[in-house]
């Protein structure tokens, strides 16, 4: 998941909390103590408790399934063996079948996510309610049987990064950004944690898998080329879930470039064709898609003083989003995400999320010019999530730990060091060049305004056959961001995976 505003294109999640090392900036709180406070490194505290387990059960594709649930910590080590930070990680494995057994490592985004929204979410195998429409910050935290996991077929690793869950930093403020908050340093530190985690549970002989989501997808590609070329970890496969895969493609609500658009413009028409009723498939998106690659870009490079090319665009993004013409119009057909999803149920009082446009909540300041609110969406993720992977660790589990959990941090976000110059297209293009057994999809919502699923379609249109056909499977799914969240795409998603996995 990767951090945005409501108005800007790509990922998840905004956060509502700082960073484990650092102290919380809640408003009426000493803005002084705060920043020094921050800047204190975590080195004088005692280190993280060895790993704790337990065994448990879950009814996963309608069996059985036993399995050992293990919390525990990584250290990462600077060259002189200085412990600089810990990284948290929750397993799930199923006794008996040692390294023969599949493992995936798990990613979310942000950056500043943790690995929470994957695990009690989507593919763990126990989940708690979110994501979906009619789920509130109130609902009781109790987790569930997942039926739709992939415990059954691959074990499970899920990782979160400094600064997300308990994960922490153990030096100050400055060295925390110079060492975990930029994208090839995040990158190398993580690739180690996976490396560590394989050597010390004996599993470095065992098939080896990625996933992740938003943020998560960019991560995915450039940890599976650089475990394969620089650690000698081979990855039989990676799953990009909602991936934020290509920045530069992504431009501003003025971008001259048609591409933000054409990609926005797809999953805008899915939201509105599903308000409509209508099933969201390929074949329904087939004409948007033609339009999209066509007369699309022909009208929209004409440029704004061409009239007739501007009025005839202007009326086909009205039909295809379900906006009023005469506002689509005074916008000469360039409809960016925050009019969208105000505008869609405006007559309501209601907001749409750029995670999932029908995933909606009351406008608290509907007579304001200006958007007065937080996304619907992320504003109802934080408490659930959070009570039920707290309850897990800490009780369930019994892996006792001082500290507060962060399952979304802006403030990691915020300090992020951004460098979007290493696309990690081309470090997927080099992987599957590299090994041509990996398996490899990217799967995507339909709804979805924050990675859009057509950004990831023309990526993977200019990318190499590497002498097989489809050798990048793109699978498409009613939802948004989370789209897993519907119980029906969700299993839709692991029968994918699962002939995926199954395949190798």
């Amino acid at each position: 998941m990767r951090i945005l505003s409501l108005v800007s294109c790509l990922s998840l999640l905004v956060a509502l909390g700082a960073p484990a090392h650092a102290a919380d900036k809640e408003k009426g709180g000493d803005a002084k103590e705060a920043t020094k406070d921050a800047a204190k490194p975590d080195s004088d505290l005692p280190l993280f408790p060895a790993p704790k387990s337990v065994k448990q059960t879950a009814i996963i594709g309608g069996k059985r399934v036993d399995y050992v649930a293990t919390v525990g910590a990584i250290q990462i080590k600077d060259d002189k063996g200085k412990v600089t930070g810990e990284v948290v990680y929750t397993a799930y494995t199923v006794p008996g079948r040692g390294a023969s057994r599949p493992v995936t490592f798990a990613f979310n985004g942000g950056p500043g996510a943790a690995s929470v929204y994957l695990n009690l979410g989507a593919i763990g195998p126990k989940k708690v309610a979110f994501g979906a429409q009619g789920d509130a910050p109130s609902d009781p935290a109790v987790l569930r049987d997942n039926p739709n996991s992939w415990l059954d077929f691959t074990d499970l690793v899920f990782i979160d990064p400094i600064g997300t869950g308990f994960s922490r930093s153990r030096v100050d403020d400055d060295q925390t950004k110079k060492l975990f908050f930029k994208s090839d340093e995040d990158i190398h530190y993580l690739s180690r944690v996976v490396y560590d985690w394989l050597l010390q549970n004996d599993r470095l002989t065992s098939r080896k898998y990625l996933v992740g989501e938003s943020y998560g997808g960019y991560r995915v590609p450039r940890l599976a080329y650089y475990l394969q070329t620089q650690l000698g970890v081979g990855i039989s496969g990676m799953t990009m879930v909602s991936p934020y895969l290509d920045p530069p493609a992504i431009g501003e609500d003025d971008a001259l470039s048609p591409l933000p658009w054409m990609i926005n413009l797809t999953a805008m028409a899915a939201g509105n064709f599903e308000r409509q009723g209508k099933t969201l498939n390929a074949e329904t998106m087939a004409p948007v898609e033609q339009y999209d690659r066509t007369q699309f870009v022909q009208d929209f490079l004409a440029g704004t003083r061409d009239k007739e090319a501007t009025d005839r665009l202007s009326a086909k993004v009205a039909e295809l989003t379900g906006l009023d013409p005469t506002l689509v119009r005074r916008m000469d057909g360039r409809v960016d995400i925050g009019t969208y999803l105000r505008e869609i149920r405006r007559s309501q009082g209601m907001i749409g999320s750029v995670y999932d446009s029908n995933f909606t909540a009351y406008d608290p300041f509907p007579a304001s010019a200006d958007a007065k609110y937080e996304d619907p969406l992320l504003t109802t993720l934080i408490a659930p999530t959070t009570s039920a992977m707290v309850d897990f660790v800490t009780n369930q589990v019994g892996w006792k730990v001082d500290g507060r959990f962060y399952a979304l941090s802006f403030d990691v976000n915020r300090k992020w060091d951004r460098d979007d110059s290493d696309s990690p297209v081309t470090d997927l293009r080099k992987a599957i060049a590299i090994d041509p057994k990996m398996a490899v999809n990217i799967v995507h919502g339909w709804d979805d305004l924050s990675c859009p699923y057509f950004g990831s379609k023309l990526i993977i249109a200019q990318m190499p056959t590497y002498g097989v056909p489809n050798r990048v499977q793109l699978h498409m799914y009613p939802g948004g961001h989370m789209f897993y969240a519907r119980p029906d795409s969700g299993a839709a998603l692991r029968r994918d995976i699962m002939a995926s996995y199954g395949a190798m």
